[in-house]
């Protein structure tokens, strides 16, 4: 007892600060030190909870089931979904047209320059309609004569498994009949024509693939990550939690700096494994790490709104329905101005964001997409930027 003379450490210290000398490393100027610190981060604290917390979310796993389900079988899915709006893109063997009228003509020229169509003239109207009752043909074109144009009755079932497909090629058929028939009559017009565009034979697999397929599966992580960012945040207001990560001692800047961190990492990491898939299943995406930047530039912007709202309102049904609403609007009214003459004839020639990711996952990205690319980078540093001077402006006790 009286042969111990250190002394006690003091209050404040470490018993490595007050027994190690200074070249022992255990004092601050270790060489680990920085390494610790960067990992005892208090934002990536929260960060980690967050991400642990996403695994006991029923809705955000089961989302993410489905986009994992729709990469994985991206390959039969393409045809099956492409034969919704594309139904001539599956082979459905031939369909045979039964036509009939003065100009059955111009439909049996027409069927003969298509694919998978075969036509049988019947004498008269009559004729044909009963080979349609009897089961002799899918369809029945009548081509009466009314006026100066050539008028068409179509007879097809309704009500079977068939008829989208026997209607996509009689449509076909009409319009191939149409073309020609404005072509033949141009002569006598009083007014020239509009030219219409040649006709592409590209695969309609490729164009729901690269349009829809693609930007769908990116494009979900960001706005999920959105959604889930509202909740994190609210609901930490609400529960009354936000006071005990405070006492941590932690700001609310810190605290919002760290639900941002794992919402806006989350998105670009799903994308990468998406595109991994699609990879697998034989659709190559080009341009990943800019398709990427894009990603993490969109996410950003919807998780930094996403927080703003939950600070501005600190309730949660108010925070996603505003951020559900200013979604869809911001996205509308890219929609609309994409498409708006007048903004790319007196402006510039804005690109829905699907549209810039198409362009880039095909490799056919112009100076346009890459301004556009840049010009999110830019938005989503801008917003976070000031939505931490928002933050920062908050007070807590407010909440």
């Amino acid at each position: 007892m009286s042969g111990d003379s250190s002394p006690a450490p003091q209050p404040g210290s470490t018993a490595a600060e007050s027994d190690g000398g200074p070249g022992d490393g255990g004092g601050p100027s270790g060489g680990g030190s920085s390494e610790r610190s960067l990992l005892s981060d208090p934002r990536l604290t929260v960060a980690k909870r967050d991400l642990s917390s996403l695994s006991r979310e029923k809705t955000i796993v089961l989302a993410l089931l489905i986009q994992l389900f729709v990469a994985a079988f991206s390959s039969f899915l393409v045809v099956g979904l492409t034969s919704l709006y594309s139904p001539g893109s599956v082979s459905a063997g031939e369909i045979v047209v039964g036509v009939a009228g003065e100009h059955d003509d111009a439909l049996v020229r027409a069927a003969n320059d298509q694919q998978g169509v075969r036509t049988i003239v019947y004498p008269s109207p009559e004729a044909a309609r009963d080979a349609y009752h009897d089961g002799n043909v899918h369809a029945t074109l009548l081509a009466g004569d009314s006026g100066d144009r050539i008028d068409v009755t179509v007879i097809a079932p309704t009500e079977s498994i068939e008829t989208t497909l026997i209607v996509d090629q009689v449509r076909t058929l009409l319009e191939s009949v149409e073309r020609t028939e404005r072509i033949a009559r141009s002569n006598s017009l009083d007014r020239s024509t509009v030219p219409l565009p040649e006709d592409v034979d590209a695969s309609p697999y490729f164009g729901f693939t690269y349009t829809v397929l693609v930007p769908l599966l990116l494009f979900l992580p960001p706005f999920i990550s959105g959604s889930v960012a509202v909740d994190a945040l609210t609901e930490e207001i609400e529960r009354g939690t936000l006071e005990l990560l405070r006492v941590a001692p932690l700001s609310l800047v810190d605290i919002v700096d760290g639900k941002a961190l794992a919402m806006i990492l989350i998105a670009p990491v799903q994308a990468a494994m998406w595109i991994g898939l699609l990879g697998f299943n034989g659709i190559a995406v080009a341009n990943v790490p800019q398709i990427l930047l894009v990603v993490t530039a969109l996410t950003t912007l919807v998780v930094t709104l996403g927080l703003s709202l939950g600070v501005l309102t600190a309730k949660r049904r108010q925070a996603q329905l505003l951020y559900s609403v200013l979604v869809i609007f911001g996205f509308g009214a890219l929609t609309a101005a994409s498409g708006n003459s007048f903004v790319a004839e007196h402006l510039f020639a804005l690109e829905h964001p699907a549209t810039t990711v198409a362009k880039l996952a095909v490799d056919s990205a112009t100076t346009v997409t890459t301004v556009h690319v840049a010009a999110y980078t830019v938005a989503a540093a801008v917003l976070f930027v000031g939505a931490r001077r928002l933050v920062a402006r908050t007070d807590p006790e407010g909440l």
